[in-house]
Parts: structure tokens; sequence; C-alpha cells
């Protein structure tokens, strides 16, 4: 850092005798060029608002107040730290256990909607009973295309009871199989009948016992399994 000259160099020049360079004078006598020192004014503080300096005393009671538990959490902080995490560990067992508990009770409650459901498309029992009677009077005769198509006929009729307006009159037997309000009992029931009957009828080939065993054992799963429930509980 350079010391400050001890003289201005028109004085420096007067004293030696010489000549101030070309356009010195011109530059001193430039009235947008200052070279007097600038003096400062001193400011004075402005006095806080009465809002202020109320909020000042607040902030520094409360910071009087909470300094010992600020220097308590700064020299208990390791072991404090430790039960932080642990509570963290505990909060997220407990939120897991509730949604594993909840998963489960809700698929407890879709297998019980769904049995409530399939219970309500089943047929009555002694109407079952009658239709598999005369279906099995038929197949008896080597009637199976006639038998198999009477399941067919009274699988739709108890589909409509069940849910009326669901079945119309323009339904194939190919889309009431595909009908995503049966239960799946009912509709691979209804799926095994409608294929021997399209195959009976479209495909003109004529059915056998097996193709009529099949038809009859869908149905009879499907209507009969709660009869057979109720038969085991007994």
């Amino acid at each position: 850092m350079t010391a400050a000259a001890a003289t201005t160099p028109t004085e420096a020049l007067a004293g030696s005798g010489g000549s101030p360079p070309a356009g010195w004078q011109a530059l001193r006598s430039d009235s947008d060029l200052q070279f007097a020192p600038v003096t400062i004014p001193e400011i004075p503080l402005r006095k806080p608002h009465w809002f202020q300096e109320w909020l000042l005393d607040v902030l520094d009671a409360l910071a009087e107040l909470f300094a010992p538990l600020g220097r308590a959490l700064g020299t208990s902080w390791w072991w404090l730290q430790w039960a932080v995490l642990g509570l963290v560990v505990l909060g997220t067992l407990v939120l897991l256990v509730r949604l594993i508990t909840g998963e489960r009770a809700a698929r407890g409650q879709r297998a019980a909607g769904d049995s409530g459901l399939t219970d309500n498309w089943r047929p009555d029992t002694a109407a079952t009973l009658a239709l598999l009677d005369d279906a099995d009077r038929l197949a008896a005769e080597g009637r199976f295309a006639e038998a198999v198509r009477l399941l067919l006929q009274r699988s739709v009729g108890q589909i409509a009871a069940a849910r009326p307006g669901l079945v119309e009159p323009s339904s194939t037997a190919r889309e009431l199989a595909a009908l995503p309000a049966l239960p799946e009992t009912a509709r691979t029931a209804f799926g095994v009948i409608a294929q021997r009957v399209e195959r009976s009828l479209f495909a003109l080939r004529a059915l056998d016992r097996a193709d009529w065993e099949a038809a009859r054992n869908a149905y009879a799963e499907f209507a009969l399994a709660r009869l057979g429930q109720q038969g085991r509980s007994a």
C-alpha cells in the first residue's frame, strides 16, 4: 500500500520550478471533475417504531425463555437422535401393519361379496333338480343334443330371472358366457353348455354322451354347489 503524496502535482511543479504538463490547467478547470475532498454528512439513526420495539422485546423474551431448552438439546443430542430414529422406525412399522391388515380385511370383504353374489346367481335347488331330471330323461333316450339345449334354455331363463334386463333377445350364447356380471363359476358352467350347443347347431355335429356329461356336470357343479356344502356341513 503506497503512502499518500506529501504535495500535490501543482505544488511539486511549483517547488521544482517546472511547468505543469500540457492540459493540466484545462483538466483542473473542468467543472465536471471534483478535486476537493467530499464530506459525508452523518445520518442520524432512525428511531424504531413502537411495533418494532414490541416485536424485538417479544423475540428477546422468547430467546431467553427457550435458551435453557436449546442448551439441553445441544448437550443431549447424541441420545436424542437415536430416540427420534426409533420413533420413525416405530411409526413406519405401525403404518405397514395397518396397510397389511387393511388389505387382508379388504380381501375378506371382496371374498364375502363374491360368495354372496355367487349364491344369488345360483338357481333354486328344486328347480335345478327338476331341470336335471327332465334333461336326464332326454339323455337316456339318446337325445343328447336336446338335453344340452334344454340346459342352455333353462340357464338363460335363470340368468334373466336373477338379473332382469341383462339378457337381450338378440344375445347369443357366446355373449352370455362372457358377461362380466356373471360370477366365474356361472360363466364357466354356461360356457361349457354353450360350446356344446353351438357345436350341435352350427357345426352340424351330433353330440354324444361325453358332451352331455360335460354339460351336465358343469351345470350341476355350479347349481348344486350350495346343496353339497349344506350336506357336508350337516
